[in-house]
């Protein structure tokens, strides 16, 4: 098990003109470009380099644009600074989309055959957001079909490895946008998550991911569904920047949080004595967890501690079988938007079994069903929200298993117990995205065989800020990004 002794490895490869680009965390980067320390066309062609030399071994950016058009993209970016016309703090940034959202003239599969074809005739409002503020999108990042499960494959794009052991999977479902961060080919990335895909690859990369409260990035209508879309990166202040420009109100979007974004960009450094943690571990024994991942979460305690942090084991008066049986009825609920699909048998022979297997259950639910799963989530929020009244916090394990063999569809048992779904193994993050609360996925360390781990930092809904300063100032004590580089980084 790696510890918080361990010394710092600064080395890293390739060519120092690049290195100095990719490796700074992104504020500083956008810093350097504002005042036109480096050109555009310098970041651009810096991050082509870095993903030409690493991306062929992890297959995390896919559909990538000509590398031509790109660089005239960045010249204009740089034209515009020279003018004075500074666009946002995304300025002249590459950025790629993960290939479950729409970016306008990009491939747009969702890592599924069906869709092989389709091209974005329009962006989603957070990847307009992000290009108001200046950012490029130089292509996509890889997801597994339609984000289904933690493992991030398709028929369309192939496989993404980890970075830490190419033998492995990235996690999922946003596995391309944490796998390019890990091996610094991309500042920042913006993922979904609905079962822990912020959370998941998050820890599978060792960099930072984060679920806002639901509502914090606007979605359309009136129904609070279980995905939402957020920032990835390689700091907690990265991170709550692209948050910044993700979130903020939309006239389409009812349900959202009113509150301005710009409170992201302020300082996150905040005395955080005599907060009190709660930990929930594996629920008493309720959760299967891999040998070393519980011991790998609790050694942050005293990390914890240090800050000035309470923590204590503690669980919500609820039970988790049932919080898992509401959850798979609202996920059921949630695929009949393609509906029509599995009703073509030509379109249904496309899907993946994991796919086949949600709308065949789907088809099979009532009014009465889904009535029943919203009660039973109301209640799950009401005990949460009763947690809170004596915690300010609640800390989970990321994953139930350490990064697996990258041809293992899902693991089938975790500890000698059998997993019944797909997606059984990765109940640990069920309870959190239920209760529509913000969650930070956090780097914890790495066991034996230098696989990683994350912790999810958790808190009420629309505390996104508590949560980030908390985050943060685990990150300072700790260091996890920077002191753990992917082989591939390494100098020879």
């Amino acid at each position: 098990m790696v510890h918080a002794a361990d010394p710092v490895d600064e080395s890293v490869s390739g060519a120092p003109e690049n290195r100095e680009l990719v490796m700074a965390d992104a504020v500083t980067l956008s810093g350097l470009i504002r005042r036109r320390e480096v050109s555009c066309v310098e970041v651009m062609d810096s991050f082509l380099d870095q993903i030409e030399a690493h991306n062929p071994a992890v297959n995390a950016i896919v559909a990538l644009r000509d590398r031509e058009a790109l660089t005239a993209e960045a010249r204009e970016r740089d034209s515009q600074l020279a003018s004075g016309q500074y666009l946002g703090w995304m300025h002249g940034f590459p950025h790629a989309v993960k290939d479950l959202s729409a970016a306008k003239g990009l491939p747009f599969t969702s890592g599924s055959p069906m869709f092989a074809d389709r091209i974005a005739e329009e962006d989603d409002l957070f990847v307009k957001r992000i290009k108001s503020a200046g950012a490029i999108v130089i292509g996509k990042t890889n997801t597994p079909e339609f984000g289904l499960g933690s493992q991030t494959y398709n028929p369309v794009w192939g496989t993404t490895v980890s970075p830490y052991d190419n033998s492995r999977t990235a996690g999922g479902s946003s596995g391309g946008a944490a796998a390019s961060l890990a091996l610094r080919m991309l500042p920042v990335a913006d993922g979904s998550d609905y079962m822990g895909s912020l959370r998941n690859p998050s820890a599978f990369n060792n960099v930072v991911g984060f679920r806002p409260s639901w509502g914090r990035i606007p979605e359309t209508g009136f129904i609070a569904q279980g995905a939402v879309v957020g920032p990835m990166g390689r700091t907690v202040t990265d991170v709550a920047h692209l948050l910044s420009t993700m979130a903020g109100p939309d006239a389409y979007a009812p349900l959202g949080i009113r509150e301005d974004p710009a409170v992201f960009t302020e300082s996150l450094a905040r005395d955080l004595k005599g907060s009190r943690i709660a930990w929930v571990g594996d629920w008493n024994g309720y959760l299967a967890t891999e040998p070393g991942v519980l011991e790998l979460c609790e050694s942050s305690f005293e990390v914890f501690e240090q800050l000035g942090c309470r923590v204590e084991a503690a669980l919500p008066d609820f039970k988790p079988e049932d919080i898992w049986q509401l959850f798979l009825r609202w996920r059921w609920w949630a695929q009949l938007g393609l509906i029509d699909q599995y009703n073509d048998p030509s379109m249904r022979e496309l899907m993946k079994p994991e796919l086949l297997w949600e709308l065949e259950h789907a088809v099979t639910l009532s009014a009465l069903d889904v009535t029943k799963a919203a009660e039973a989530r109301n209640g799950w929020l009401s005990a949460v929200t009763k947690m809170f009244e004596t915690y300010d916090y609640i800390l989970a394990p990321s994953a139930q298993v350490f990064p697996f063999d990258k041809n293992t569809h899902w693991p089938e048992t975790v500890d000698g117990r059998s997993m019944d779904t797909y997606h059984r193994w990765m109940e640990t993050v069920v309870p959190w995205t239920m209760a529509g609360v913000p969650v930070a996925g956090m780097p914890v360390g790495f066991d034996d065989r230098s696989l990683p781990m994350g912790i999810q930092i958790i808190g009420r809904h629309g505390a996104d800020v508590d949560v980030l300063q908390l985050a943060y100032a685990f990150e300072q004590a700790t260091q996890w990004v920077e002191r753990v580089l992917p082989p591939a980084l390494h100098v020879n």
